[in-house]
């Protein structure tokens, strides 16, 4: 028990780390804490993973303060060795950062580790990763910014690509197969049978093709080294064994026919054929035809009496060139190249020219088959070559929103050098392959051109001093650049349902293109997370000016529009599409029944007189009925000088007329002016209601009908209205009045009889009353 009082391993392990510990600086630690509160109240705080040290540069001279994330316990292995990564959901990523820089950035200085330390429990507001699914975007705060758009796999991988991009002509008039080499699915039934079709018919006009350029005077394969040469490629004895073999024209007169019977499909000629139709040719004669072409073609035996068949074989070919865009870059030999559907830097990929090969690829690897995770894609045979070398092209852009749409485009690029001489006889990766993660690890060859550089990479200027040295430099401002950002463009526009549009989320893509001869851009695939590895130096050089142009363009522009964006300019900005306001699913349609006019319902008219001028009077004012004279020689001679001692005053409807009880009720009063003319005869207008009125012996009865029923739209009315006051100096409750004309509509008709009729009946009957009641 002695001896275990004096052993003290744990106090010794503390005093041992507690001696390791960084001494600290007072001033030190007081501008450290001065600058993370300053970082936390404007919402500055970032986190990076990965070797990304520009990035980290960048963010701390913008005052921003790192929050290092947890570094995961078990070493995470170098990428292009994971094999599983074709099963990862759209994750593309070129990048290979990861290795000898990785361990750098905890390398950093006294006074960021101690910020660091201190912002160890605050939210990061600005993530920056190698994976986008090393950050779950969907629990970010709306103020948090990520690198990434989760869902973005729709067109970061071959398949994704594949797809989407055969939607284009919903979203654009364009064809994909301008700019997009012709790509299938092998796992797809479908689509694998629609590989078999264009593989048979391309090594039709690829057959027809060979007898062109090696019967019709053309040397282009023999200039490009597409024409088989036995004794270049070391196969002589096999040469020998056929020496004393030709093939038929009857491979020419099958290719013929077969091209002619897609152009007649083309035009839908070929709408009528059901299963039961024969095919042009059975499964044993494609059989023979690819055997016999594969000879021609990889073999270099010869067509007996082919030189009659040249004049059709251009015929055709023209015709083929007007409807397949991409005849000029398939080539003779049928390349095609096997790609898995989410890995990049060309792991995986196979190139083959015999469709046996790939069909047995396919149905021997079950997992191809069930995940549809492979693609078959056809091969640029003609590319634009540089001193007999292929290259293709890393394009960098970037979105900054997808709702609406935002493309920026990086003005500079870089070509990728293969290292040994193009040639399409042989399949090897070497030669076909140009990404930097392949060719590292080859040699370049002692027969490559001394003036293509032992990085295997030109920028993009000295591509342009090649081009300008052959008198094309106007084709890069007027061909390449406009191409690419088509086909970037268009590729986005196909994707955009698929991504999830996150505000306030980023992200920097790389795109691979080949040039055809014509300097028309072919797209070949779109990379999430490239590379920024200062690989040779060029990429030393461009690599970090676009992280740094990126971080202009996703936060320097957030405070300030006008604020240099570097070498990125906006190539795509989209019109932004309000949402309509959502109404629900229930749908309600509003409206009246029309119904014919019907004969007006006459009713008495209530009225009301306006106040006396006089206050000192001590009646009410009434409204009474009194009679309407048709003409003025019916007028009394009382009724007359009535009129001439009474002051005018407007007589109020007090209740709009309707023509219909059954219709809606007017929404305003009508209002008689003071001033108006005299009235037709109401008995003239309705003979048959009014019968028992005087009327003129010489005035024909009028029939009812619809043609002289009174309209609105007919010409107007005018009634007499009495202005009715009460006479101060008489006793007998008689009423002056004066006569006024008012031009009104037709419903004031029912007015216009009940007057008519109180003038016989009420004449003489008025008495002192408060004026009548109205019906």
């Amino acid at each position: 028990m002695h001896q275990h009082m004096q052993v003290q391993p744990l106090e010794g392990r503390a005093r041992c780390n507690y001696v390791n510990l960084p001494m600290l600086n007072g001033d030190r630690l007081k501008t450290a804490k001065t600058l993370v509160d300053k970082a936390i109240k404007e919402k500055k705080v970032f986190s990076v993973l990965g070797p990304y040290p520009i990035i980290r540069a960048g963010l701390r001279a913008r005052g921003w303060v790192e929050r290092r994330l947890p570094r995961p316990s078990v070493p995470q292995p170098r990428r292009h060795d994971l094999e599983t990564e074709a099963t990862d959901e759209g994750d593309s990523s070129d990048d290979d950062d990861f290795g000898e820089e990785g361990e750098r950035y905890d390398e950093a200085d006294d006074l960021y580790d101690i910020m660091t330390r201190l912002v160890r429990n605050e939210t990061p507001y600005f993530y920056w990763t190698t994976r986008r699914d090393s950050i779950d975007c969907r629990s970010l705060r709306k103020d948090q910014m990520t690198n990434h758009y989760a869902k973005a796999g729709s067109f970061t991988t071959k398949v994704g690509l594949c797809i989407h991009l055969r939607n284009l002509q919903w979203f654009d008039e364009a064809d994909p197969d301008t700019f997009f080499p012709r790509c299938y699915r092998l796992g797809a039934e479908d689509d694998k049978h629609a590989f078999i079709e264009d593989f048979r018919r391309t090594a039709c006009t690829s057959l027809l093709l060979y007898v062109l350029e090696k019967y019709g005077g053309d040397s282009e394969g023999k200039r490009t080294g597409e024409m088989y040469d036995a004794k270049s490629h070391g196969l002589s004895k096999l040469r020998k064994q056929h020496a004393n073999q030709t093939v038929g024209t009857s491979i020419i007169d099958n290719a013929l026919d077969i091209c002619q019977e897609y152009l007649k499909s083309l035009e839908h000629c070929d709408i009528d054929n059901t299963l039961e139709t024969i095919p042009t040719l059975s499964e044993q004669q494609w059989k023979v035809f690819l055997r016999n072409y594969y000879l021609v073609i990889h073999e270099g035996l010869m067509i007996e009496g082919c030189e009659a068949y040249v004049e059709r074989c251009k015929c055709m070919l023209e015709q083929m060139s007007c409807v397949c865009p991409q005849m000029e870059t398939d080539g003779l030999c049928n390349i095609w190249i096997i790609k898995p559907g989410a890995k990049s830097r060309g792991r995986g990929i196979m190139c083959m020219n015999r469709l046996d090969e790939i069909l047995s690829l396919v149905n021997t690897d079950h997992g191809i088959m069930k995940d549809s995770k492979w693609v078959v894609q056809k091969y640029l045979e003609r590319p634009l070559l540089v001193h007999n070398t292929k290259f293709d092209v890393r394009q960098w852009f970037l979105v900054t929103d997808w709702n609406p749409l935002t493309v920026w485009f990086y003005r500079e690029c870089y070509l990728r050098f293969s290292t040994q001489p193009y040639s399409t006889h042989t399949l090897d990766s070497s030669v076909h392959l140009c990404n930097n993660s392949i060719q590292k690890h080859f040699q370049p060859s002692p027969d490559r051109n001394p003036c293509l550089p032992a990085e295997c990479m030109w920028s993009c200027s000295q591509f342009r001093s090649w081009l300008a040295a052959s008198g094309q430099d106007i084709l890069w401002e007027g061909v390449v650049v406009p191409g690419m950002q088509k086909a970037i463009i268009q590729t986005l526009l196909t994707a955009q349902d698929s991504v999830e549009p996150r505000k306030n989320s980023f992200e920097l893509y790389g795109a691979d293109f080949m040039l055809g001869r014509d300097l028309r851009p072919w797209l070949l695939e779109i990379n999430a997370s490239p590379t920024m590895a200062p690989s040779t130096g060029v990429t030393a050089r461009l690599c970090p000016a676009v992280q740094e142009d990126t971080l202009r363009v996703v936060l320097d522009r957030r405070c300030d529009r006008n604020a240099h964006t570097g070498g990125f300019q906006l190539i795509y900005k989209q019109a932004a599409v309000e949402v309509p306001q959502y109404v629900g699913v229930n749908l309600l349609v509003e409206g009246t029944s029309i119904r014919r006019p019907r004969a007006p319902v006459y009713k008495p008219l209530t009225q009301s007189l306006p106040d006396p001028p006089s206050k000192s009077s001590s009646y009410k004012s009434s409204l009474i009925s009194s009679h309407c004279i048709s003409g003025k020689e019916n007028q009394s001679e009382e009724v007359k000088k009535a009129c001439a001692t009474l002051s005018s005053h407007k007589v109020m409807l007090e209740k709009s007329l309707g023509f219909q009880p059954k219709l809606r009720k007017r929404p305003h009063r009508l209002v008689l002016p003071s001033t108006c003319c005299v009235l037709p005869n109401p008995a003239e207008l309705h003979p048959q209601k009014l019968s028992h009125t005087h009327t003129q012996p010489n005035h024909p009865t009028s029939h009812r009908t619809r043609s002289n029923l009174p309209s609105l739209y007919r010409p107007t009315l005018s009634l007499d209205v009495i202005n009715l006051q009460p006479r101060q100096q008489l006793t007998s409750g008689r009423y002056k009045h004066e006569t006024h004309t008012v031009n009104i509509s037709y419903p004031v008709l029912r007015m216009q009889k009940y007057l008519s009729l109180n003038h016989r009946l009420t004449m003489d009957t008025f008495t002192d009353r408060e004026g009548p009641k109205s019906s």
